[in-house]
């Protein structure tokens, strides 16, 4: 039997989008919450419970006795494949499918049957799991969304009502892609000043108005402003104006971030044992940062859904050879649209004394590692809020979605990155990657983000900084059920 005492704490159910980017950053969240005193619930599709138990080790997801884990169907094809499914498709199954399953699982861990568990008292949905606000408001419990990419790209993806309002969007036709059009500077939105059709979330590019992906988040910016709160992982001073932009625009909003600065604070072992990444990480890597001078390696990672096609792969690798700079590159299997992503057998000659090639690795302590020099990334807000913790500079080659607005800001705005063009070039990738690790461009930017790491350890170091603070006045304010 469970004491009382677990029967009377709080219990929050949290649910992340079932991708990898939106994993890392909820599960962060539900051990802070557990930290703080909550029953915690942590759902996975059942698609991805598999991958996890895979990459992670059969006894991976045994939980605690007050912190299990739950799954449900995402409503698409069985698979085994170990790829991310296909986005869109799992926007449309997810809204369409999973808000049954979800009630159902609510009302098993509510029924109490052999569980002794706490009734469920708040529900914590990422963003992109709109359908859970239902089951909230059924419930008449708190729902707080995760907002897991950059307060920018939520002010981005706010826009696209405006822009269709006023005939920007959708496309006209597919030549408006390539002629120009996206370089229109938007200039009526808050805290975005000077940013271009080509710098919104990618969803914009468009020639149908029935796009999945344009409605996908059309509905879910809808529901999220209807929302108890909107959590953001980020810092309050790196997207200042924006933030203050949106706080007289939707509800509640509490910048508790970086989450994995604020996570790595718990000292509890048995929650920091619980990973979540879906591939199995390549341990080697930090035993080969080691051996590595500070500041010397570019690490590049496309992070785990950006595809490329066999040449711009080859284009990367012999941009890398032709730097002649010692880097870690990350490959995912599925990294090349349609094939195996395979590397040219000359480059891996050419190479071996001063790169290592891996499937996957533990990324947070790969950036934070004194050895790395720099990064080059898709920009998703994970890989990008990482790289400002860890003082890194960034080459920035965005893939889809909210990456184009990260770069953007990172490039334009806060000094620490420089973009490559989409058509990549060896020799722009040589250039790029010579003057990150030993130009001047690359000493600005590495200044810069020093002092946004500076700001970041500032706002995690102890429980009276900023982030912690935010995370106990959401706590307070939003998800604890007022007292009888």
């Amino acid at each position: 039997m469970a004491s009382r005492s677990m029967l009377e704490k709080p219990h929050a159910v949290c649910i992340p989008f079932p991708a990898q980017g939106h994993i890392n950053p909820m599960l962060k969240l539900a051990k802070l919450l557990h930290y703080k005193g909550f029953h915690i619930t942590f759902v996975n599709t059942e698609f991805n419970h598999k991958r996890l138990l895979k990459s992670q080790g059969p006894d991976s997801l045994n939980g605690l006795p007050s912190f299990r884990f739950e799954t449900i169907p995402d409503g698409l094809q069985e698979s085994d494949s170990e790829a991310t499914q296909d986005i869109p498709s799992l926007c449309e199954s997810t809204s369409k499918h999973c808000l049954a399953p979800f009630k159902d699982l609510i009302s098993k861990l509510n029924d109490n049957v052999g569980l002794n568990v706490p009734p469920v008292t708040c529900i914590v949905s990422d963003s992109s799991m709109f359908f859970t606000f239902t089951a909230a408001e059924e419930l008449g419990i708190p729902h707080v969304f995760l907002w897991t990419a950059s307060a920018c790209s939520f002010m981005g993806y706010l826009q696209y009502c405006n822009l269709i309002d006023k005939g920007i969007i959708p496309l006209k036709d597919p030549s408006y892609l390539t002629n120009g059009y996206l370089d229109m500077v938007i200039d009526w939105i808050p805290g975005m000043q000077g940013i271009r059709l080509k710098d919104f979330p990618t969803f914009i590019r468009s020639t149908d108005h029935n796009d999945v992906m344009l409605k996908f988040v059309l509905d879910g910016t809808e529901i999220a402003l209807k929302a108890s709160a909107i959590i953001y992982n980020t810092i309050e001073e790196l997207e200042h104006e924006v933030l203050d932009a949106l706080s007289s625009m939707s509800p509640p909003i509490y910048t508790i971030g970086p989450l994995h600065l604020l996570a790595n604070q718990i000292k509890d072992d048995s929650l920091k044992s619980m990973g979540s990444n879906l591939w199995r990480e390549a341990p080697e890597c930090i035993e080969w940062l080691n051996s590595k001078e500070p500041n010397s390696v570019v690490y590049v990672n496309y992070g785990s859904i950006t595809v490329m096609t066999a040449n711009q792969l080859a284009e990367f690798a012999w941009g890398l050879a032709n730097s002649n700079q010692t880097f870690l590159w990350i490959i995912r299997p599925d990294l090349v649209a349609g094939d195996s992503a395979v590397l040219p057998p000359e480059f891996v000659t050419e190479t071996k004394e001063r790169g290592l090639l891996a499937s996957w690795c533990p990324q947070e302590q790969v950036i934070a590692h004194p050895s790395i020099g720099g990064f080059l990334t898709h920009c998703g807000w994970n890989s990008t809020l990482e790289s400002i913790s860890s003082g890194v500079p960034m080459i920035c080659w965005p893939f889809f979605g909210d990456q184009q607005t990260n770069c953007w800001y990172c490039c334009t705005k806060w000094g620490i990155g420089v973009e490559i063009d989409n058509d990549v070039k060896r020799d722009e990738v040589e250039k790029l990657v010579r003057e990150l690790v030993a130009g001047n461009k690359g000493k600005e930017m590495k200044k810069r983000a020093m002092e946004w790491r500076k700001m970041a350890e500032e706002a995690t170091a102890s429980s009276s900084a900023s982030s912690f603070l935010n995370l106990e006045k959401m706590i307070k304010q939003v998800l604890l059920p007022p007292r009888q």
